[in-house]
């Protein structure tokens, strides 16, 4: 088990809706890479880089225990689970599924509009401190996308798949081959895509930018130890 580095940044929140505030600020955390698989957390400390009471961030764990981005063990301590090739190449298989279908259904809903914010998001200058790939416009990107299919079924899986995928992020983003690569490269082609129609080209391109992500660890389940 691994300490959690101190870089990891969470977002203050609100004084009000306390409970709700916290589980977002941490759920966006976890989804843009915070933590990394075997990292070790604490109330005490989640609380304490939050700024409120424990009792919020108590409600909170509970639910991220639920979607699988924690495990609450014997010993009370919060644990982001371990690295585990099988899980991670399940991870890619679902959201190559799912993040197909929401594309499909927002394809359906599409309009220039609609498209000029996804291109403002891509022009959007980087944050002053920011270093190494940009995970912030890549959520806002995937879900400013996703949430244009309106629906209310495949939204809460696709949030729920990537808060689980964010420990794997964190290892992507670490990878010295990630600071090599095209950041936004299949952001545009979707975009190209979402202007001219095309719904293969779009799939394709969405399938390259997740099969990339992946790539970047070069491993496969079966060449990892199991339990």
């Amino acid at each position: 088990m691994t300490a959690a580095r101190t870089g990891a940044k969470i977002a203050p929140v609100e004084q009000t809706n306390l409970r709700e505030s916290a589980y977002r600020s941490l759920h966006d955390a976890f989804t843009r890479g915070e933590f990394a698989p075997g990292d070790s957390l604490s109330l005490r400390s989640l609380a304490a880089q939050l700024g409120i009471s424990m009792t919020p961030v108590r409600e909170a764990v509970r639910r991220l225990v639920a979607e699988g981005a924690l495990i609450d063990t014997r010993s009370r301590k919060l644990l982001v689970p371990p690295f585990n090739a099988r899980r991670m190449a399940d991870l890619k298989s679902a959201r190559l599924a799912i993040e197909g279908l929401i594309l499909d259904q927002a394809m359906e809903r599409i309009n220039p509009g609609r498209i000029a914010a996804l291109k403002d998001i891509l022009e959007r200058p980087a944050a002053p401190d920011q270093t190494g790939p940009d995970l912030v416009r890549n959520y806002d990107f995937h879900f400013t996308l996703y949430r244009m299919s309106g629906s209310d079924v495949l939204l809460p899986m696709v949030e729920a798949l990537w808060v689980q995928y964010g420990a794997y992020l964190n290892l992507i983003i670490h990878q010295e081959a990630a600071s090599r690569v095209i950041e936004h490269e299949h952001h545009v082609a979707i975009i190209d895509a979402l202007e001219c129609g095309d719904r293969d080209a779009a799939m394709a391109a969405l399938t390259d930018d997740i099969e990339r992500s992946f790539a970047l660890l070069g491993v496969t389940y079966t060449e990892a130890e199991q339990p």
